[in-house]
Parts: structure tokens; C-alpha cells; sequence
């Protein structure tokens, strides 16, 4: 006889792979809902859910804890912490699962886990968290203005001081609650596959519910649906999940009948896939990632969608490829970076992320950029993008790049929907913001090379 599942034991840990392994959060839970698929949607739900919440609350539930624990959360053992930390999202968040279980289930869980002695600790702080939940104070917005926000929606306060530094209290607040907010899932429609309309009469057939994106026609959010996998218009490649901003990268590019482009970090493949699609079966996409797994990952999605005029490859993008060199019409240089953008969608970034990483980073990204940009032929045009928001990554690299290398930006409100357009749109770049915009956070420049003889180096 099978042994029965114990979700929450799943849920724990799921947690101490993400906050003690440093596993990213997306893919460790998508690989557990694979693992798990056999079960119900009920607690498959359960399982996503106390993860995420978790995640996105956790410096909350954090000051929760201290505030009924005589040992800091950081000294406490990992499982421990996390095991508190997962009950006192229940407790705050879930009122379907009863205070009683909560508590109980934890305690079995310390006990199973090995730690006996502690049972009585775990049960102590949850049974006075339960009772005392509604009477915990909290910063005060106006006398700790950095210190509310960071409890409130739990992100770190040297990000949330550059943040009001550069966009203000009022917006950083925005982008913190959008980090909250639930939404349904972008996807783009493969319009070579399949028209709009029999892509929508595909998902609604399987009782997905669909709403138009005001931003790209082609775009649609979609909610109502268990596993991507098993959404019919997904395994016939009609549908790619891309969010909007990463489409607009593909619009502000802009490709011409039979360009040559080179996506010097593709993976997944999302952005060298659009370009493939608007290009109608003419031109060439090379989609390039340092690692075999990525390259997979890109293979996998160019069988699926039917795409021919793409190629994944694996290249190192911080390597010159002399064979490269002025060849091609279109760069995409979409750069790793700190994805503050995207923390919605992985809420572990925002403790993961350090200054120092982001410092680390920024060099990673001016290396690159120096390399790809000897890619693109003289006329042509190179896309720089990130999935973050903070302008020592975006603008701050813009203005080193065109004092060190001869491009220009260009006016990317002809590629763009009104609602969009700004002063800066004007002058060749866009910073969307969770919260403000209908979409992640997102940076995205237009570059062109200028038309003069290379330069003897």
C-alpha cells in the first residue's frame, strides 16, 4: 500500500531547498508539481501556496515570530525556522485551515524531523502566535517610513532605499504591493500556428478563462487552468508564457524581412522565438546561452512552437566569436541581472539579491556588452533589456556604453502602444514598473550603430 503524502512536509521542504540550498523558487516548485502531479488540486494548490506566501511574506512572519519567541529567528535551526515560518503564514493568511491543525501539524512535523526536544518550543510560540496574532504592532509609517514598508511587504530596506531615492515613497510602495497582488499567467499567441481567435476558442474550451492585454493585441492573460502542460493550446505550440515587457523587446527591435539576429542570452527562448514569428518564416534567429541545460530548454521550445528559422546554440556571450563579427542585423543583449523586475513572480530574489551581488553583476554586464556589441553591423541595431528596475543596471549602463562605444539611441515610440510613450521613450528607452504598468519590470533600450568605418584598435 502507498504511503500517504503529507503535504506540508512537502512544503518544508520545498522552503529549506529555496532559503538554506539557495534553489531558485520557480524551479524547484515546478519540479516538485511534476513530481506530485498525481495529486488532487486541492493540495497540490496547498503545497504552491504555503510556498509562495511564505516566500513573499517572510520578513514579515519573521517579526511575527520575534515577537512571541525568546530566540531570534536567526539563530533558530533551519527547518525550525522555516517550519515557524510556513505555520505563521497559515495562521496570518489561510483562515480555511483552523489554528488547532496548524499548530498540531507542526508539532508532529519537529517530531518526525528529529527534533523532540523542540516540539515544545514550536508549539509554545504557535499557540501564543494564534492567540495573539491581531494585537502585534508594527512600524509606524510615519516615524519609520523604510522600516513599515519593509515589514509590511517584506523587502529589504537597502532596496527599498534606492528605490524611494530614485522613484519616491508613493511608487516604491506600489511596486511593493504589486509584489502581492495575484494575477493570471501573459502568454503570447504564436499567430504562425494558429489565429487569435481559434487560440481563445482552444482555451476557453477547456474552461480557462481569457482577457485581451491592453498593451499587444497578440497578448493575453489567462487564469483558471491547473498545469500548463496539460492546456491543449500550449502542447500545440499556439501559445508561448512570455510576459508583455519581454514581447515588447521583440517589438521595439523591430525586424525586417530576412534580418540576421543573434539573442546573445536567450534562454528560455522567448524573445528569440518572437523574433523568429515576426519574421515570417524568412530570416535567422541564433538563440545563444552558455550552458547545454539552457540550450535544452530552448530546443525544447523551438519543437514545440514548429519554429524553422531558429537556432539554439551554446555560447558563452562574455567570449568573442570572431565568425559573428558585423554580421548581424539585430543584437538582443537581453543581460543577466539582479530580476528585481520579476519578484512577483520570485519573491526569493529580493533576500537572495545583496549590493555586492548587484555590483558583481553590473560588471557581468558591461562585459558582455562590450563584446555583442562588435556583433551588429554598422546601421544596425542592438537591444540592451533587463527584467530589473534600478538604474545602476539600466540607465547608469546605457550612459556607459554610448560614452565608450559608437551607437545612438533611438525613439522607440513608433514601436510601442501610446498609453506607453514618455519623454524617455522619446529618447530610446523604456523603465516599466510593477505596479504602474500592466507588466513585470522590465528595461528595454534601442541602439543604433552609426554608419562610419570601423576604427583600428
Amino acid at each position: 500500500m502507498t504511503k500517504p503524502v503529507n503535504i506540508r512536509e512537502i512544503a518544508l521542504g520545498v522552503l529549506q531547498e529555496i532559503t538554506e540550498e539557495e534553489a531558485y523558487s520557480h524551479v524547484v516548485i515546478r519540479e516538485v508539481l511534476e513530481k506530485y502531479q498525481y495529486l488532487e488540486k486541492r493540495d497540490r494548490a496547498f503545497i504552491t501556496r504555503v510556498v509562495e506566501g511564505t516566500l513573499e511574506h517572510m520578513i514579515q512572519l519573521d517579526y511575527i515570530i520575534e515577537q512571541f519567541s525568546n530566540v531570534p529567528v536567526y539563530n533558530m535551526k533551519p527547518l525550525i525556522r522555516n517550519l515557524l515560518r510556513m505555520s505563521v503564514y497559515q495562521l496570518k493568511y489561510m483562515d480555511s485551515v483552523p489554528d488547532s491543525a496548524v499548530c498540531n501539524e507542526a508539532v508532529r512535523l519537529a517530531q518526525k524531523r528529529g527534533f523532540y526536544n523542540l516540539k515544545g518550543f514550536v508549539n509554545g510560540v504557535l499557540r501564543n502566535t494564534a492567540r495573539r496574532l491581531n494585537q502585534v504592532r508594527y512600524p509606524d509609517q510615519q516615524q519609520e517610513p523604510l522600516h513599515y514598508l519593509s515589514v509590511k511587504y517584506s523587502f529589504p530596506i537597502w532596496m527599498l532605499s534606492k528605490w524611494v531615492s530614485q522613484f519616491g515613497y508613493e511608487t516604491t510602495e506600489k511596486i511593493c504591493r504589486d509584489s502581492h497582488m495575484s494575477k493570471g499567467t501573459v502568454v503570447r499567441c504564436n499567430l504562425s500556428r494558429a489565429s487569435k481567435e481559434e487560440i481563445i476558442a482552444e482555451l476557453e474550451a477547456q474552461n480557462i478563462t481569457v482577457k485581451q492585454h491592453p498593451y499587444l493585441d497578440y497578448a493575453l492573460e489567462i487564469s483558471d487552468y491547473n498545469y500548463m502542460k496539460a492546456v491543449s493550446a500550449f502542447r500545440k505550440g499556439w501559445i508561448q508564457v512570455q510576459d508583455i515587457s519581454s514581447m515588447l523587446v521583440a517589438e521595439i527591435a523591430a525586424p525586417n524581412w530576412g534580418d540576421y539576429c543573434i539573442d546573445v542570452c536567450a534562454a528560455p527562448g522567448g524573445k528569440s522565438l518572437h523574433i523568429a514569428d515576426k519574421l515570417s518564416g524568412s530570416g535567422y534567429v541564433e538563440a545563444r546561452d552558455v550552458s547545454e541545460y539552457k540550450v535544452q530548454l530552448m530546443q525544447e521550445n523551438i519543437e514545440r512552437t514548429g519554429a524553422i528559422n531558429i537556432r539554439a546554440m551554446v555560447m558563452d556571450a562574455t567570449v568573442r566569436d570572431e565568425s559573428s563579427v558585423r554580421k548581424a542585423d539585430i543584437v538582443l543583449a537581453d543581460v543577466p541581472c539582479s530580476g528585481l523586475g520579476v519578484i512577483g513572480k520570485k519573491q526569493d530574489i529580493k533576500y537572495k539579491m545583496s549590493e555586492k551581488q548587484q555590483q558583481d553583476i553590473i560588471r557581468l554586464q558591461r562585459r558582455i556588452l562590450a563584446v555583442v556589441q562588435e556583433y551588429v553591423r554598422p546601421g544596425g541595431v542592438l537591444i540592451f533589456s533587463t527584467c530589473t528596475i534600478g538604474a545602476d543596471e539600466n540607465q547608469f549602463n546605457i550612459k556607459w556604453f554610448l560614452e565608450n562605444f559608437p551607437f545612438r539611441l533611438e525613439n522607440i515610440d513608433p514601436y510601442i502602444c501610446e498609453e506607453l510613450h514618455s519623454k524617455t521613450t522619446q529618447g530610446g528607452y523604456i523603465q516599466l514598473l510593477p505596479g504602474v504598468h500592466h507588466s513585470d519590470g522590465f528595461f528595454i533600450a534601442r541602439l543604433r550603430r552609426l554608419e562610419e568605418p570601423d576604427i583600428m584598435r
